[in-house]
């Protein structure tokens, strides 16, 4: 027998695809569309109707936790996470969680009570009450995780490269000539700064510097940028570049060198990582690293739909793509 899976590999589109196309839903373009219906021809594909009655008894809601929804970075992923859900005929119930785990428990008791069909979780960590879940289900719970990659979680994932990603700003400062470099990290409970400054280790020690890195940690918010910046700032020798591990602590870190009477990039260059919509408009605008923060929602979604409604079962990490951004905030040092 046919499955879901073999009509959109044959379709060349992804599972969600198919099925919104067979139910009938909005925004499945009539190419898309045909595709579809000629791989269900061909393959003789027929739908279980018993599994799809009992679908028909769900919600139609799903839950999205994030750590801090001020955060631009956040927001953007929110966006996709809402455009591909309204597209497969969801609604999205948002829970700005911060770092407590009890109100992101308490998001999770939703899911188990049945008052929602599946979640999205933008942090680090598995909410606890869902791990007797994730243990007994495995892969086929209705449970993804966006950013943050980790064995450990268990459950489905899309992110990015982090640790390519900073070897790759690494590599660019290196070849500017900055030899003496600032990172600034962000919470290291996170599984991304330790990715990220992994990826900045690696780089150090391919171009002979790992002994000139200045490290401090920050917690990705832009007060913390302005005050690791500052204590870099004081050091001798003074980094001639700093690199944040965010956007956020990136323009905390202008703000520092400003207030010390430097120059960026004159005196100082500095590189972010998230590439948020001000980046480009600061003074000057920042060197950064693109996310493609809407996908990372969008693919998110098309996970969930296909644990919830295709009844996927084996785990999925999805690793997108990243881009460095060279702009005005980074220059070669001065000699």
């Amino acid at each position: 027998m046919s499955t879901i899976q073999d009509v959109a590999k044959l379709a060349g589109v992804s599972t969600a695809t198919v099925s919104r196309a067979l139910n009938g839903y909005e925004h499945v373009s009539p190419g898309v569309f045909d595709k579809v219906m000629k791989a269900v021809g061909q393959l003789g594909y027929e739908p279980n109707q018993m599994a799809k009655s009992l679908r028909t008894l769900k919600t139609k809601r799903i839950i999205v936790t994030v750590p801090n929804i001020a955060n631009a970075f956040f927001a953007n992923i929110i966006r996709g996470v809402e455009e591909a859900a309204q597209a497969a005929g969801y609604t999205v119930l948002l829970g700005d969680v911060g770092f407590r785990g009890d109100s992101e428990d308490a998001y999770a008791g939703l899911l188990r009570r049945k008052e929602a069909d599946g979640m999205i979780f933008l942090g680090h960590t598995l909410p606890a009450s869902l791990q007797g879940l994730i243990a007994r289900q495995g892969a086929a719970a209705p449970v993804v995780n966006g950013c943050e990659f980790s064995d450990d979680l268990g459950v489905s994932s899309v992110h990015i490269d982090n640790a390519r990603a900073a070897q790759d700003v690494m590599d660019y400062l290196y070849g500017l000539g900055h030899r003496h470099i600032g990172i600034i990290t962000g919470d290291m409970g996170s599984p991304i700064s330790r990715d990220r400054l992994q990826g900045v280790h690696d780089s150090a020690n391919a171009h002979g510097h790992d002994g000139q890195l200045q490290v401090v940690n920050g917690d990705y918010s832009i007060e913390s940028g302005a005050d690791m910046a500052a204590r870099l700032i004081a050091l001798t020798p003074r980094p001639s570049a700093i690199f944040c591990f965010s956007d956020d602590m990136a323009f905390g870190a202008l703000h520092a060198i400003r207030s010390a009477g430097l120059a960026c990039p004159a005196d100082m260059s500095i590189i972010g990582f998230d590439d948020v919509r001000l980046a480009r408009f600061g003074t000057p605008a920042l060197t950064t690293v693109r996310q493609p923060m809407r996908d990372i929602g969008r693919k998110t979604v098309e996970l969930l739909i296909g644990i919830m409604d295709e009844g996927v079962t084996e785990r999925v990490n999805i690793t997108l793509g990243h881009e460095l951004i060279v702009r005005e905030s980074t220059s070669a040092p001065r000699s």
